[in-house]
């Protein structure tokens, strides 16, 4: 496999649908042929899960054969290790290994530019201390954005890092609230006070919310590291019906994965305004009802 072709890591728990969708589209693009693939299977939570789980593993055992990606491995939790620890564990097995990973979780359906995408991207900034991470989800703002752009911190639908990147990262949600609440930053972190952030972490702090990606976020945002962004969305998420652990329907996640068919251009690695002030505003759109819905069910699981 040729050394540029970063290795993708999917993570998958008990949506079998979600997973056969996910694995097609990505199969639809060129370079899925050049890419290792790793699905990690996490464990059932209980009993009702287990027909589930073992839908999920036929699923990703059936396209070891298929010949669609370069090399197919699955590593299959004998335990349910949760969202959280499942994708701190594999993101961090993967990058013991490469010095790339991109990232992927079964209810993300990606466009057939995605894998060069992340690959361009990854080569263009490799060397770019200041870049933490590539994305490929941007929300809908309801205006044109920028072809690429960075914003500051790091996301999570469909996303690519170094093992450098990944250094970044600290497990530690109290270390992190502490310093974010001593920093004067919080308005910043939470989008101009449209989305809470803060409280997430603070919340999976308390251990209410079992969320890996607001302890990336903050890591990257707080150490004034920056995410590159599509201007127009690479994937789409299919899991926001409420299948997953944290999903709920906002306006402005309610994207196409639409195509990228022009390469990656370097551009200055410094946060795009118009793009933080077009997100500000999509979020500021979504606040009433859906701000107090995810909330209550990121708290109370309804």
């Amino acid at each position: 496999m040729p050394s540029e072709v970063a290795p993708i890591a999917l993570f998958a728990f008990n949506r079998p649908s979600h997973l056969e969708q996910t694995l097609t589209a990505l199969a639809e693009n060129p370079q899925a042929q050049e890419s290792d693939l790793t699905i990690f299977s996490d464990g059932p939570r209980s009993d009702a899960d287990s027909p589930l789980v073992r839908q999920v593993r036929e699923i990703a055992r059936a396209w070891t054969t298929k010949g669609a990606f370069h090399r197919v491995s699955i590593i299959e939790r004998p335990v349910n290790l949760g969202l959280a620890r499942s994708v701190i564990e594999g993101v961090t097995q993967i990058l013991s290994e490469s010095d790339t990973i991109i990232v992927l979780e079964d209810d993300l359906v990606v466009s057939p530019d995605f894998i060069r995408y992340m690959n361009e991207a990854l080569r263009l900034y490799q060397d770019e201390s200041s870049v933490v991470s590539i994305h490929g989800f941007t929300m809908n703002v309801g205006s044109a954005l920028p072809a690429t752009f960075f914003l500051r911190g790091a996301d999570c639908w469909g996303w690519a890092t170094w093992r450098r990147g990944w250094q970044v990262f600290a497990p530690d949600g109290q270390l992190l609230l502490d310093r974010l609440d001593d920093s004067g930053e919080v308005d910043d972190f939470d989008f101009g006070g449209n989305y809470p952030y803060r409280d997430m972490l603070e919340r999976q702090v308390r251990g209410t919310v079992d969320s890996w990606a607001v302890r990336w976020y903050a890591s990257a945002f707080l150490e004034d590291k920056l995410t590159l962004y599509p201007g127009r969305s690479l994937v789409r998420n299919i899991g926001q019906e409420g299948s997953g652990t944290h999903s709920v329907e906002r306006a402005s996640h309610s994207v196409h994965e639409n195509r990228f068919q022009f390469p990656v251009q370097r551009i200055e690695p410094v946060e795009s305004p118009q793009a933080r002030l077009a997100f500000q505003q999509a979020l500021a759109g979504d606040r009433e009802p859906r701000w107090r819905s995810m909330v209550r069910r990121l708290v109370l699981g309804r």
